[in-house]
């Protein structure tokens, strides 16, 4: 539990050379505090309980973790084709990919953040469609069912989308409210690829609402922090994720 404080994952192998016992003693030790509910079990080893009923203000977001989200949106805005037509999900980590994005004139963009819309608007973005709904100040969005019905007539090339945990074990991708998950959901729909954008931060940790499979996606952009959780997760799963350095 001290070892846990000071780091988000330890995984199995650093845990018997640390506490000097064997692979067996980890496991049982592993699975008796996650039945106490001390720890959470994952792939290969353990991480600390964050349960995230509620996403930070945006705020916080926007300076938490900043090296990590502008690597994954050089890697993100690698993976952008010419001509593309690209929906960007609300948040911090999509306003990275946006900045990095605007000064292309053959793509077209749609986003329900409005820090995404103004960001693109100062960059010079020809093709910009906003979204409208009810707006929500904890990400800067708008939301509800206006916004879902006006995404709802497009079809997109490339979706940027933003998680609040990755949850390896159970295979899920999560958001911090069923709002939140609702309008994600339809920009899946009328995206031909969907590309996750997360921070390693994120998949140290669970949320409250379910947006879809990690299967489900085309690709996972993380950190190099995120690179021992992710190595120890199933062929199927290890192959979403790409390790933006």
């Amino acid at each position: 539990m001290e070892l846990l404080r000071e780091e988000l994952f330890l995984d199995i192998r650093t845990l018997t050379e640390r506490l000097d016992v064997s692979v067996a003693t980890i496991r049982r030790d592993l699975g008796d505090l996650d039945d106490a509910g001390r720890i959470r079990r994952t792939h290969g080893g353990a991480v600390s309980v964050n349960q995230v009923a509620l996403d930070p203000a945006n705020a916080d977001r926007a300076v938490s973790n900043l090296a990590q989200k502008v690597a994954i949106a050089e890697a993100t805005a690698a993976m952008v084709a010419d001509g593309d037509t690209v929906l960007l999900d609300a948040g911090t980590t999509a306003l990275e990919v946006a900045r990095r994005l605007a000064g292309r004139e053959s793509l077209t963009f749609i986003s329900n953040g409005v820090d995404i819309i103004a960001e693109l608007i100062r960059g010079n973005a020809h093709n910009v469609y906003s979204v409208g709904g009810e707006y929500a100040e904890i990400n800067r969005s708008f939301r509800g069912p206006l916004a879902e019905n006006f995404i709802r007539q497009f079809s997109v090339d490339k979706l940027i989308l933003n998680a609040a945990a990755i949850d390896l074990d159970r295979g899920l991708i999560f958001t911090g409210s069923p709002v939140n998950a609702s309008i994600q959901q339809a920009m899946i729909e009328v995206s031909g690829q969907v590309i996750v954008v997360a921070d390693h931060s994120k998949l140290t940790k669970s949320s409250f609402s379910v947006t879809t499979k990690i299967e489900d996606v085309g690709a996972i952009v993380t950190d190099v922090g995120a690179r021992s959780i992710v190595d120890g997760a199933p062929e199927r799963l290890r192959r979403r994720f790409v390790i933006a350095n």
